[in-house]
């Protein structure tokens, strides 16, 4: 199965998943944010040194062609899972029935 390809979180996102984070616990956050709880848990630990505006500052920015090309990669990684996942269940409920 292929992974999803990595994602690129804007500074203020960050910000956001930390505070809501503070808020409704870690493991709520990242649930409904779609994101790793490591990560998460990474961007805390780095708010908590004051660290947290310096993640992603060496990566340099994606242009627009590159970013469309992530998405778009990203978003077929999705439909091969959904696909699969359509073929098992397919098969699954073909046995059911004879």
């Amino acid at each position: 199965m292929n992974r999803i390809p990595k994602a690129s979180y804007t500074p203020e996102f960050r910000a956001e998943a930390v505070k809501l984070a503070h808020e409704v616990g870690s493991s709520e956050a990242a649930r409904r944010l779609s994101i790793s709880i490591k990560t998460l848990g990474n961007w805390q630990r780095s708010d908590k040194a004051g660290d947290l505006a310096k993640i992603g500052s060496t990566q340099r920015p994606k242009t627009e062609a590159e970013s469309e090309l992530s998405r778009v990669k990203r978003e077929l990684a999705e439909v091969k899972m959904e696909r699969d996942q359509l073929k098992k269940f397919a098969a699954y409920f073909a046995r059911q029935s004879r």
